[in-house]
């Protein structure tokens, strides 16, 4: 079968709303029409955000660029379920897509689609007018405009209390969240390591828009009582980071009230455990807490150990705060205490997250209303738009959950069956570097690495895929998605997380020993490529991101663990975050996020680390071939196009001393020169104006001319 196409490059899009139905969910966004693409697709990270049921394909499909190239994910390992599409007002249908990696068109529909509804666009107006004849008998009533496609953002998500729970829709109060709560038997202790104090920090510089939102937190949490002003000796930096949504979230720098606190371990319940209890169960409803830390209040006399230092002036909290070490396990000891009864028979409690089941519709209503009238006299209340009702299918602690039992979310499986074809010696020699990690569970490994074994020989030349290679790799990668390479985990024991950064990707492995005398076993795999910003990070940098998104992948494992976490990484200086005098907003994002995890970081060379770096390194193969370009000065900064022509005999006398040049390879388009050849170098410069800032002499009389005080621009060199 030849691979699908799919359009990589877009210069013109046609975008159409939509609204997808699935199993009681509704979702609204836009579809790009693309008349290149082979089929029908959904962005990854799209049908993950949004609980999109996936079925796995009886064999993955090779997906391409239509100019030929490779993508991120040569392969298309599953499909969406059956979902209802709606186009415009009448026009109806179920489809399925197929999932590929594609950030910025979460739905294409194809060239398959187009022809089948054969859609009359008006290319002006950018309107489809009308749809083919099919479409009257099986898509719709009667012919209909759908309107204006190019939507800047899609509508929100509905946000109505279901009519069964309407006598408690209280609970969905955001209101009552901004009230302070009275102290109780959960209050959040503070109790410190014998003989030490929390340090004083400094106060971060702010700039004029901070400034102001800072201002404005102060004055809605001294009225609403969360805070107070302060006398404590103690004092930590209060900052800005940014969310996803591009608005600032205030932080407390509680690094180092964290050092000195005594850690309060709780028990997290086996996962195995749970899901046992959900035998017989065919509906199930999810809940999340609102503010869940601002309902806890400080313990009466604790208050000035969290004290914060602003411009402003000094504050304490009275309510829990965001970033101190213990908070998640306040937290669950109130939701487990609140929920207790409930707890063995239709509710699991993991962290925060709260799910309800039950056997029938009749028996499930009656048991939400129970939960949410005990949440409600606790002064607990749900964040609606993140909540999930009455469904047979749930997402929970990276499992799915049917009536027919739960299995492994496929998205937590996407690192290893969205592995690439190998392209190359050195690429192939790190996949069976990974297998061979784990042949001890995969039944005849030898004889099935075999046609891969083979294309490393000697003499081979340039690896040339045959069949028999193409279904070993293929077979390797769907036995470890299962058992028994691919286990459960147990949060009872230790974790041992495995971490590593390439150039271009992040990898990361999950481990566990059953006893002591048991050999490492994968819980999980991870895996995923660096965003253009994230390339630019250092070295130090892309390995903390390694440890930051592995911890967030495997949050709801991980977070609260009593045994620390050992996480192995072949960085010697990843624990300069711990000790930084100053933060910048991503570091202090990160700072804030590990604040919440038990973990020891230990070192292990990197020609020891193979597993995590096969998983970083498996974007390499088509990457090089593949770049993405982004200019470092913006094209409105560019003044002027410059050439720069050397004689033609002082430039063959450079060329013979170039295998001279200490130190090996010079970047490119760099020269080697000795001292008398840079003696004599001449050269004319030729300025061709592309802007109206001043006057190219100016620019050449300067000294300067490259950033100094009296240049006016920036000199494209070409």
């Amino acid at each position: 079968m030849p691979p699908l196409l799919i359009t990589k490059k877009k210069k013109t899009r046609i975008l159409v709303p939509i609204s997808l139905t699935w199993e009681g969910v509704h979702l609204e966004t836009e579809a790009f029409l693309d008349s290149g693409a082979s089929g029908n697709f959904m962005d990854r990270v799209f049908a993950s955000k949004n609980l999109m049921p996936l079925v796995l394909k009886e064999r993955p499909l090779m997906v391409e660029a239509i100019d030929g190239k490779p993508l991120s994910c040569p392969h298309i390992t599953h499909d969406t379920i059956e979902v209802c599409m709606k186009t415009g007002v009448l026009h109806r249908e179920t489809i399925r897509f197929q999932i590929i990696d594609s950030p910025s068109c979460p739905v294409v529909l194809g060239f398959p689609w187009l022809t089948e509804h054969n859609p009359v666009i008006d290319w002006v107006q950018r309107d489809i007018r009308c749809w083919g004849p099919s479409c009257q008998l099986k898509c719709m009533g009667r012919v209909t405009v759908i309107g204006s496609l190019n939507i800047a953002t899609a509508p929100p998500l509905s946000t109505v209390v279901p009519d069964c729970y309407q006598a408690l829709k209280e609970v969905f109060s955001k209101a009552r969240t901004e009230v302070l709560p009275p102290h109780r038997p959960y209050d959040c202790a503070i109790e410190l390591l014998p003989g030490t104090m929390p340090p004083r920090g400094h106060v971060y510089p702010l700039s004029q828009k901070e400034n102001d939102i800072m201002e404005e937190y102060i004055k809605e949490n001294l009225e609403r009582g969360f805070i107070r002003r302060s006398s404590s000796p103690a004092g930590a930096g209060f900052f800005f980071v940014s969310k996803k949504e591009g608005d600032l979230r205030p932080c407390i720098d509680y690094r180092g009230l964290n050092r000195i606190t005594i850690r309060n371990a709780y028990p997290i319940p086996l996962i195995t455990e749970l899901f046992d209890r959900l035998k017989g169960a065919r509906i199930y409803t999810k809940l999340d807490l609102r503010g869940a830390y601002n309902l806890i209040r400080v313990k009466k006399g604790h208050e000035w150990k969290t004290a914060f230092n602003t411009r402003s002036g000094h504050y304490e909290y009275l309510v829990m705060p965001f970033g101190l070490c213990n908070a998640p396990a306040v937290f669950q000891d109130l939701i487990n205490d609140t929920l207790r009864d409930f707890l063995q028979t239709f509710v699991i409690v993991y962290l925060d997250d709260i799910l309800i089941y039950s056997p029938d519709k009749e028996t499930h209503h009656a048991h939400v209303q129970q939960v949410l009238r005990r949440l409600l006299k606790a002064g607990l209340y749900c964040k609606l738009e993140k909540c999930l009702f009455d469904r047979e299918m749930v997402h929970f602690l990276g499992y799915i959950i049917t009536p027919e039992g739960f299995q492994m979310d496929p998205g937590k499986l996407s690192a290893i069956l969205d592995w690439p074809l190998p392209q190359g010696l050195k690429a192939i020699q790190r996949f069976l570097g990974f297998t061979n990690y784990y042949r001890r569970f995969i039944k005849d490994f030898s004889t099935l690495v075999a046609p891969l074994t083979a294309m490393t020989k000697k003499g081979v030349g340039n690896q040339k895929w045959t069949p028999q290679a193409r279904q070993a790799f293929e077979v390797l990668k769907q036995a470890f998605t299962t058992a028994p390479v691919l286990r459960h985990p147990d949060p009872a024991l230790p974790f041992q997380l495995e971490v590593d950064a390439s150039e271009l990707g992040l990898g990361a492995v999950l481990s566990q020993r059953r006893a002591p005398d048991k050999p490492l076993h994968p819980c999980g795999f991870y895996s995923r490529k660096l965003s253009p910003a994230e390339r630019n990070y250092d070295i130090g940098n892309r390995e903390l991101l390694a440890v930051i998104a592995a911890l967030a992948e495997w949050r709801y494992l991980l977070e609260g663990s009593t045994d620390p976490i050992v996480i192995i990484t072949d960085h010697k200086n990843l624990t300069y975050i711990g000790d930084a005098k100053r933060l910048n907003a991503r570091q202090a994002r990160w700072s804030l996020f590990l604040s919440s995890f038990n973990f020891i970081l230990t070192y292990r060379p990197g020609s020891r680390n193979i597993k995590a770096d096969a998983l970083s390194r498996q974007y390499e193969s088509y990457e090089h071939n593949v770049q993405d370009q982004h200019p470092i000065v913006p094209q409105e900064r560019i003044i002027a196009s410059t050439t720069i022509s050397v004689s033609s005999p002082l430039m063959i006398r450079l060329q013979t001393v170039q295998d001279k040049a200490p130190g090996g390879d010079l970047p490119r388009s760099s020269l080697y020169l000795r001292r008398k050849e840079k003696k004599s170098l001449r050269f004319t410069m030729t300025i061709k104006p592309l802007g109206t800032w001043g006057s190219p002499k100016q620019w050449l009389a300067s000294e300067n001319c490259y950033g100094g005080p009296r240049c006016a621009g920036i000199l494209k060199i070409t």
